[in-house]
């Protein structure tokens, strides 16, 4: 038991250093990933705030070529509406009409003629024509909501095929000087408008551009589709309108299609708004290949480094067992297994010390055995290593503790060194040697050993050769009185008690 001891002790700071080194590996790979990651990850947020920067820009510029186009249309049915109010509108001619009532009208491919219908819906006059065919617009909504809402302003109307064509209808109310119904001014942007402006843009074949009302009806959307265009997303359960605030950005689902995208709003400053949408896999697609790369990189040094700590860790390990095979070679006796008279001297004198430091006992058996001379001469050197493996054991069996050291002091002779512990309990050890080599000796071949015992709290200036000295007397003292007895030395005076 104490040999294993020793083992583990001599063992111990080369495993502690193998742990060490594999664990400060795992810890070192982990802290490098975490880092990695966490680069990885701000590099996926910049991604990310680039493309909605991105995304924000274009649903911006979009929403302000819309919004200055209404703008113009509007002036020009503002001016429609406020002429229809002169006196002389009515007296002159069907060309000068026209000519006062839409000189100053925006004209342009995509805007519809501009039409103005009397208080009961009917067409009366159109900029496209001195003699506009019947028509009737009562039941429409742009002009109802004029009709019963003096405060409506300008109202664009839903999508919807007018005069041969998808438009949106923008529409303006005729008020006489009483705030009276007159009819309504209304003309049109036509669908191709959008598309001629969406095809000038550079965008990817996933890219989404989505114009709606201030009421989330869907006006126009790249990629078309007629199925979506005059829907509204209110009506869509599973869309909150909070995911997409004014001038707000939103990742994931959209309420139209199920890939998932970064959505960008423009501002709220017309009567349109403009929500851009770039699909993920696209927005973190550079960064995707990038973390991959790096990932790969960062796997393979990490596997590099455990690898290389752990063959360094079980070469330590074995280089480890080889000094500690060789210590154990070099500290024991090869025939008995106890430590030699090497290692015994060092591991007394590192006992003194601490003996001196704490002031607590040491204590020392030293023993021999009896007649072993005659017997060797009697039974061969063979039967008398035997007796000395016997003894040996018998000594281990009754060595208990960690701290206790029995060695072969020399020839026939072994020493046991106990620390902390008093000449009683140090007698009772000897005590128990002595009893175990008697019994296991057989009739034939009767073996017993003489004990001598010395046990002192050392002092400052004391040299631990007093303390085997006075064990050395008690063993003479024990072989003169007759072999086969353990005898404690009397400090300081040395007096011997058997």
């Amino acid at each position: 038991m104490l040999s294993g001891w020793r083992d583990v002790t001599a063992r111990r700071p080369w495993r502690i250093s193998a742990k060490l080194l594999i664990i400060s590996s795992v810890v070192t790979v982990i802290g490098f990933s975490a880092i990695c990651v966490n680069i990885m990850l701000d590099m996926r947020r910049g991604e990310e705030a680039l493309a909605r920067q991105t995304l924000e820009n274009l649903a911006t510029s979009i929403d302000a070529d819309i919004s200055r186009n209404i703008e113009i249309y509007d002036l020009s049915l503002k001016a429609v509406a406020s002429n229809m109010l002169l006196p002389e509108i009515n007296t002159v001619s069907r060309t000068i009409r026209q000519l006062i009532l839409f000189d100053h009208a925006t004209t342009a491919r995509h805007f519809g003629a501009i039409q103005v219908f009397d208080a009961e819906g009917r067409l009366t006059i159109d900029a496209s024509s001195l003699d506009p065919l019947p028509e009737n617009r009562g039941d429409e909504d742009y002009f109802r909501v004029h009709r019963d809402n003096p405060g409506a302003g300008l109202f664009i109307s839903r999508p919807m095929l007018f005069r041969g064509a998808y438009s949106i209808v923008l529409s303006r109310r005729i008020s006489d000087t009483d705030g009276g119904f007159l009819g309504v001014v209304a003309g049109s942007i036509r669908f191709s408008y959008f598309h001629e402006l969406f095809e000038r843009l550079s965008l990817d074949p996933e890219d989404t551009i989505t114009v709606l009302k201030r009421d989330r009806t869907i006006m126009m959307r790249r990629p078309f589709d007629l199925d979506i265009i005059g829907k509204n997303l209110n009506d869509r359960q599973a869309w909150k309108a909070d995911n997409l605030r004014v001038g707000a950005s939103y990742s994931g689902q959209g309420p139209v299609d199920p890939t998932p995208r970064l959505y960008a709003r423009s501002g709220d400053s017309g009567p349109l708004f403009v929500v851009a949408g770039k699909p993920l896999s696209v927005v973190f697609e550079l960064w995707r290949k990038e973390a991959i790369r790096i990932g790969a990189v960062v796997l393979l040094l990490a596997l590099f480094l455990l690898g290389s700590a752990i063959g360094l860790a079980r070469e330590i390990s074995r280089r480890a067992e080889a000094e500690s095979k060789l210590e154990e070679m070099a500290t024991t006796d090869a025939l008995t297994g106890l430590k030699n008279r090497r290692k015994f001297d060092h591991v007394i004198d590192s006992e003194w010390r601490r003996a001196i430091r704490q002031k607590t006992p040491v204590a020392l058996l030293m023993i021999d055995a009896d007649h072993f001379k005659a017997y060797n001469d009697t039974f061969g050197h063979q039967a008398g290593d035997q007796v000395l493996v016997g003894i040996a054991i018998c000594i281990s069996d009754s060595v208990s503790r960690a701290g206790d050291c029995a060695a072969r002091y020399g020839g026939e002779e072994f020493a046991v060194l106990l620390p902390n512990t008093s000449a009683t309990d140090a007698f009772k050890v000897a005590e128990a040697i002595r009893g175990k080599v008697q019994g296991w000796s057989d009739d034939q071949t009767t073996s017993t050993v003489s004990c001598g015992i010395a046990s002192l709290v050392p002092a400052i200036g004391m040299d631990w050769s007093i303390l085997v000295a006075a064990a050395d007397k008690a063993l003479y003292a024990a072989k003169a009185g007759g072999r086969n007895q353990s005898v404690v030395a009397s400090l300081p005076k040395l007096s011997l008690v058997a």
